[in-house]
């Protein structure tokens, strides 16, 4: 059991206390949320993907920065193999103006980013997912299930220091069949920027994922 706890409740579920972020094997929470090409997504739109990866990023983070290009490499040999992509950015703009849906719009305008880029305005899917950093990713079978949670490589700041890929790796064990080797690493990155809180606040319940001093 994850040492986060949140006090909401997911998916009609008893009143036991859940952990903050999504579990090992939990459900996908679904959602519908507006991408920067205008219409609006949910988990139907990618049913018939072999897994799904969603995660949490936004325009100005540096960890974000850094790393979009590993990550567009990612989702170009990953694609055609039938692995989904989607975005998602949950930043409050009134903490950081450049993370406003209209800016999401000129980012990728500017990269041509090959993923879907969806705007959690309300912040009830960082929630419900329990996304800590920017980027989070999580990592989802067929059946929609949790297999994976963390980082995406270990440097994502400084890829020039890139020594492993677990985001990779993770989809390399679940495309051939094999248990994901390692399915929980701590995501590295800056805080999501809550609404009405200081740019710095996480929630009291969060925390790594997994203990540090086991981290790789």
């Amino acid at each position: 059991m994850s040492p986060f706890f949140f006090g909401q409740f997911r998916n009609g579920e008893d009143e036991r206390r859940m952990a903050f972020t999504l579990q090992i094997g939990e459900k996908a929470p679904d959602f519908r949320l507006k991408a920067t090409d205008g219409k609006h997504y949910g988990l139907e739109d990618f049913k018939d993907a072999k897994a799904l990866v969603i995660w949490f990023t936004c325009n100005h983070c540096p960890f974000v920065k850094g790393s979009d290009e590993v990550t567009r490499k990612t989702v170009e040999t990953y694609t055609p193999r039938g692995v989904a992509f989607v975005a998602i950015n949950a930043n409050s703009a009134t903490s950081y103006p450049e993370d406003s849906y209209e800016n999401m719009i000129a980012r990728m305008e500017e990269h041509k980013f090959p993923w879907v880029y969806l705007h959690d305005a309300t912040q009830e899917v960082a929630l419900a997912y329990g996304a800590l950093r920017t980027p989070h990713f999580y990592v989802f079978d067929a059946d929609r299930r949790l297999i994976y949670t963390g980082r995406a490589v270990d440097s994502p700041k400084d890829p020039a220091n890139i020594t492993v890929n677990d985001l990779e790796n993770a989809l390399e064990d679940y495309l051939a069949g094999r248990p994901v080797a390692v399915p929980l690493t701590n995501p590295i990155g800056c805080n999501v920027k809550w609404e009405g809180k200081d740019k710095k606040w996480m929630p009291p319940e969060a925390c790594d994922l997994v203990p540090v001093t086991k981290q790789a």
